[in-house]
C-alpha cells in the first residue's frame, strides 16, 4: 500500500477518486485500451489491490506509468486489541497520519464490522467518547471501503468465517459526510466491489432530518438506525445537542418520509442510562414516539466513558423498560455490551489505540 505523509502526495493523483468513466479516459490518455481500464478497476475495487505491482495482468510499462502518476492512498492497521468476549478493536492509520477506529464483533452465527465515517465528530453528544474529540475531517469513500475490506480479511483470519454485516456506527456522523458515505456504500455493495448485500449494511445517525429525507429521495436500499436515547425533546437536548436543530417532530416527519420512499422500517437505538432516560415516564414517551412511525427498538446497555459520569441502568431496570415496550406492542430487543473491557463498545471509540 502507498502511504503518503509528505509533499509527495501533491505530485500524484489518488486513483480511487476517479469514476469508471474518468479512469477509462485517463487510461486512454496514456495510450492504453479501454479493457485495460476495466482490468485496473477490477484490481482496485473487486480485488482490493494495495499496490499497482500486484496487478500482474497489466504490462510492466503500464504499471510503471501508473506508479509514476498515481497512488492508492490506503490505510493500514496501526494497532489492535482483543476483548475477552472475542471482539477486536482496530486503530487504522490514514495516509495523512490521522487515526480512526473500527471494530469486529463476532457471534456464534455472524461477524459484524463497525466502521467510522469521520475523523472525530462535531456533534458533542455528552455520553459518547467520540463526541469529545475534535472533528478533523471527513473520511473519503475509499477509506470507508478500506475499513470493510481490511475487516473482511481479519474476520477470516481471526474467526474463520465471512464478514456478514457492516454498521456505520463508529466515529463520526455519517449524514454529515453524505456524498462520501453514499459512494463508499456503493463500492462496498457493488458487484464489481465487495459485493455485500445492502440489506446487511446499517447506517446509524444522531438525527439530521433533512438528510434522512434525502436518503429517501435517493432510494437508499440499506438499513437506517436512529440514535434516539430519549423521546423527550428537553431531555434529549441535554445529552444530544443536535436536538436543538432537529427536534423529535422533525425526526418523526423525516422518518415517515423515509419509510414512504423506501419501505424500510427504522431501528431506534436507545442506550439506557441510569436516572437519565430509564424511568416510567421516559418509557411512556418512547411508546408514544414509536406509535407515530414504523420502527423497532434496540435497548442498549450503556458503556461508561472516562469523560462523563453516566452509568448504565441495572439489568432489572432495562428488563422492566423492555417489558413495558412489549406490553404496548413495540418490537424490542435488548443488546448487551460487547468489547467493553477494551473500550470498543457502543459510544466508547476515542482513539485510545495508537
Amino acid at each position: 500500500m502507498v502511504v503518503v505523509f509528505n509533499s509527495t502526495f501533491a505530485k500524484v493523483k489518488d486513483i480511487r477518486s476517479l469514476s469508471k468513466e474518468q479512469l477509462i479516459a485517463e487510461c486512454e490518455a496514456m495510450g492504453e485500451k479501454k479493457f485495460r481500464a476495466n482490468q485496473l478497476w477490477e484490481w482496485i475495487w473487486l480485488k482490493s489491490a494495495r499496490t499497482f505491482d500486484e496487478m500482474t495482468n497489466l504490462s510492466l510499462s503500464f504499471r510503471a506509468k501508473l506508479n509514476e502518476s498515481y497512488a492508492i492512498l490506503g490505510m493500514t492497521i496501526a494497532n489492535s486489541q482483543k476483548s475477552s468476549d472475542g471482539t477486536i478493536k482496530y486503530a487504522f492509520r490514514l495516509n495523512d497520519g490521522f487515526l480512526v477506529e473500527g471494530v469486529l464483533i463476532p457471534t456464534s452465527e455472524r461477524v459484524t464490522a463497525c466502521i467510522s465515517s469521520q475523523v472525530g465528530c462535531s456533534l458533542s453528544c455528552t455520553f459518547c467518547a467520540t463526541g469529545f474529540l475534535k472533528r478533523e475531517r471527513n473520511l473519503r469513500a475509499d477509506e470507508m471501503y478500506d475499513q470493510v475490506a481490511i475487516l473482511k480479511q481479519e474476520a477470516q483470519k481471526e474467526y474463520g468465517i465471512n464478514l456478514s454485516n457492516v454498521v456505520l456506527m463508529g466515529m463520526g456522523e455519517p449524514l454529515l459526510n453524505y456524498a462520501n458515505v453514499m459512494s463508499g456504500i456503493e463500492r462496498i455493495t457493488s458487484i464489481d466491489g465487495l459485493g455485500m448485500s445492502p440489506q446487511r449494511i446499517t447506517l446509524s445517525t444522531a438525527g439530521i432530518a433533512k438528510m434522512i429525507k434525502k436518503l429517501g429521495d435517493d432510494g437508499a436500499r440499506f438499513n437506517l438506525a436512529l440514535s434516539l436515547h430519549s423521546a423527550n425533546n428537553e431531555q434529549r437536548s441535554k445529552i444530544m445537542p443536535i436536538t436543538d436543530s432537529n427536534s423529535l417532530e422533525d425526526l418523526i416527519d423525516a422518518l415517515n418520509y423515509f419509510y414512504d420512499k423506501t419501505g424500510t422500517r427504522v431501528t431506534l437505538e436507545y442506550c439506557v442510562i441510569n436516572d437519565i432516560n430509564d424511568d416510567p415516564f421516559e418509557a411512556e414517551e418512547l411508546v408514544a414516539f414509536c406509535r407515530r412511525i414504523k420502527c423497532k427498538v434496540n435497548l442498549i446497555e450503556y458503556n461508561p466513558i472516562d469523560l462523563a459520569e453516566f452509568i448504565s441502568s441495572s439489568a432489572e431496570k432495562i428488563q422492566r423498560f423492555a417489558d413495558y415496550l412489549e406490553k404496548n406492542k413495540i418490537i424490542v430487543n435488548i443488546r448487551r455490551s460487547r468489547g467493553k473491557d477494551i473500550d470498543a463498545a457502543c459510544g466508547q471509540l476515542a482513539n485510545k489505540l495508537t
